[in-house]
């Protein structure tokens, strides 16, 4: 992705998220330049990755297959301090983040606002194909049997809880807007929790054709 893309991304973003009087941290709107001798006390941040998070799974088409995400808080397995992660999300009509699963977190998906948001569901096999089995899982806290890959919309106010070793796709439903969502979870581990059905690139290679508004996730080692 062109750096200019991710600072497009992440304005049309935050204009959502105000929009939708969803509001982050104040060094979510930090300039690069505050972020400079700032490893000491932002320790958290940089180490658990939180905050801008920009990704196209690799495939160069973010309005087809790609998510904005801002990690608000998240813990660290190793230090054993949070076990928690919070984020917020932003999927665009029929923009789609691939079939996956998590080896260990289980998680909550909320649809805070805006459009309704679509999933596939399928449980996960010993070798880690699709199961044709029906998916039973909860739904505000009600047990919902589904077809596997049957489509299940999430309308504004309703969440899903996903456990380990399910896969799941999801998507904002076309003619409904964007979708603002709500994750909440165990200790988010980007780098060795995530199983795609099909390989993708889970963070973006940046092509740094203008400076960047904020930083990303991915570009705190080498900023800092």
């Amino acid at each position: 992705m062109k750096r200019s893309e991710v600072n497009s991304i992440i304005e049309s973003s935050k204009q959502f998220l105000a929009a939708h009087q969803f509001l982050l941290p104040v060094w979510a709107f930090w300039p690069p330049e505050n972020w400079k001798g700032s490893y000491n006390r932002c320790t958290e941040i940089i180490e658990n990755k939180l905050g801008w998070d920009i990704t196209d799974f690799g495939g160069n088409d973010f309005e087809k297959k790609g998510l904005s995400l801002f990690t608000i808080r998240n813990g660290n397995w190793a230090k054993q301090d949070k076990l928690y992660c919070e984020k917020i999300m932003i999927a665009g009509e029929n923009q789609e983040t691939p079939l996956h699963f998590h080896w260990n977190k289980t998680e909550d998906i909320i649809n805070r606002g805006g459009g309704n948001l679509v999933f596939e569901l399928f449980h996960a096999l010993p070798d880690d194909k699709l199961s044709n089995e029906p998916v039973n899982i909860s739904i505000d806290g009600i047990i919902t049997t589904i077809q596997a890959g049957e489509p299940l919309i999430l309308t504004p106010g309703s969440s899903i809880c996903l456990k380990s070793r399910v896969y799941h796709r999801f998507y904002g439903q076309e003619g409904c807007g964007k979708v603002l969502i709500g994750e909440i979870s165990i200790v988010n581990d980007d780098e060795n929790d995530n199983c795609f059905y099909e390989p993708v690139g889970r963070f973006p290679i940046i092509i740094e054709d203008e400076k960047p508004v904020h930083l990303l996730v991915n570009d705190y080692e080498k900023y800092l």
